[in-house]
């Protein structure tokens, strides 16, 4: 037996919490990555069917963060008030909805309204839960744990690529429906069901954990207390801070620059696989899985050595950095098919290990209510690369035929992120 308040008690506390929450957290963003995602792997069926070039399917890809923009400071501000499972469960059903309800788009137009509202409603998602672990954490446990989250984006890929690959190829016509009908069909519904157990599964905060005892309670309330008590101390908790923070407009930025990377790779790559490698859906859901399994142990090692250093900053500018070269090499002309998968499966890694590190960057620097408004802003602005991204890279496709340009400026992105990083960290670094 532990004596309350010991390091091994705090370590047992700490673990019982990660095994309580974050699996079912990493399964939920995996049900929400796949929603956003799946227009990837059905793009050639999509836009033969409902007659759209690559520009139109790169602006109804991107449309989604659209949506995603508008409600997210909103809607980080409601889940301080009404907790996470009163916020998230019904998220979680709506989207499910909205995304299975994709199948009956008839054309261009309807497809975007579609995308559109599918970015509304999940607006709140990532977000609230990157406050959420606010909640629980930390900064000390805060990198490890959002590296576990992120790392259902890649997962997703490893899951996604050949379920998707498969439906599309097995189930084309069953039941007189399309296969990217039933793609949506399929991985809607259970984002809708998983809403439903948040509703009864997730526990807000620590004082309402009936799963932990009185001492653990204390502990965790003790530690955020002290934190939350040095960041008053340095200023940046109350909600207009967030606002008039140089800091967290250039961390918008730089975030920005990461999701511009990680969503040429989402709605893209499996494009690249099918002109460069192979034709065949279930091929290239497998190849996209292998991607994505190589991701996930970048961003294992990444995390867990930015946390045993406790050096963020670093550990951020060196992956977004790893990326832009990456990514540069895959935009080589005459790159053999083999030699640029490699090259953008680096891209990826660099990318996602970059984007696991950068969320305590922020959660650092805010807390309260400044950290709910911040968090969900900083997350508003990056996501506008989500728009940008597809559609920048379908209308350069459709211009020049060749991927090339782009794969440049996603390159250009990331040094520039990494660049912006280490300017708007310098000061924190100096005082560290």
């Amino acid at each position: 037996m532990t004596a309350p308040g010991s390091p091994a008690s705090e370590a047992a506390t700490y673990s019982r919490i990660t095994w309580r929450l974050m699996p079912y957290l990493f399964a939920c963003y995996i049900l929400a990555y796949v929603n956003r995602m799946n227009v990837s792997f059905a793009q050639k069926e999509l836009k033969l069917d409902l007659g759209m070039s690559n520009a139109v399917y790169g602006l109804g890809a991107g449309i989604f963060f659209i949506g995603y923009l508008f409600f997210q400071v909103p809607s980080n501000m409601a889940l301080r008030r009404v907790g996470a499972r009163r916020l998230l469960g019904p998220i979680m059903i709506v989207w499910g909805l909205v995304s299975a309800a994709t199948m009956f788009a008839t054309g261009a137009t309807s497809f975007c309204i579609l995308r559109f509202l599918l970015g509304a409603v999940e607006s709140g998602f990532f977000p609230g839960v990157i406050l959420y672990l606010t909640f629980w954490y930390t900064e000390k446990h805060r990198v490890r744990m959002v590296a576990i989250f992120s790392s259902a984006i890649p997962i997703s890929g490893v899951l996604a690529g050949p379920l998707c690959g498969w439906i599309l190829k097995h189930l084309n016509g069953v039941g007189h429906l399309a296969g990217w009908q039933w793609l949506f069909l399929v991985t809607g519904i259970p984002s809708s069901i998983a809403g439903l157990v948040t509703l009864f599964f997730l526990t807000d905060e620590p004082a309402e954990a009936h799963w932990l005892r009185q001492d653990e309670k204390d502990l965790v309330l003790a530690r955020l207390d002290e934190e939350d008590r040095t960041k008053k101390g340095k200023g940046g908790h109350r909600l207009v801070d967030a606002f008039r923070s140089p800091a967290v407009w250039l961390l918008g930025l730089v975030f920005f620059g990461v999701i511009a990377g990680n969503y040429f790779i989402g709605f893209w790559l499996p494009k690249v696989i099918s002109e460069t490698l192979t034709k065949d859906p279930v091929a290239v859901g497998f190849l996209f899985a292998v991607s994505s399994v190589v991701t996930v142990i970048g961003m294992f090692f990444v995390g867990r050595h930015s946390d045993s250093t406790g050096e963020r900053r670093w550990h951020f500018a060196l992956s977004a950095i790893v990326a832009a070269c990456a990514f540069a090499a895959s935009a080589i002309p005459g790159i053999p098919g083999p030699v640029g998968f490699a090259a953008l499966t680096l891209a990826y890694a660099g990318v996602l290990c970059a984007f696991a590190v950068f969320w305590s960057l922020p959660t650092a620097l805010l807390s309260g209510a400044a950290a709910a408004a911040g968090i969900a802003w900083i997350n508003s602005v990056g996501n506008l690369a989500g728009y940008a991204s597809p559609h920048a890279v379908g209308a350069i496709q459709d211009r020049t035929h060749s991927m090339t340009l782009a794969l440049l400026l996603m390159a250009a992105a990331m040094l520039t992120s990494a660049l912006v990083s280490l300017y708007v960290t310098r000061r924190g670094e100096r005082r560290a």
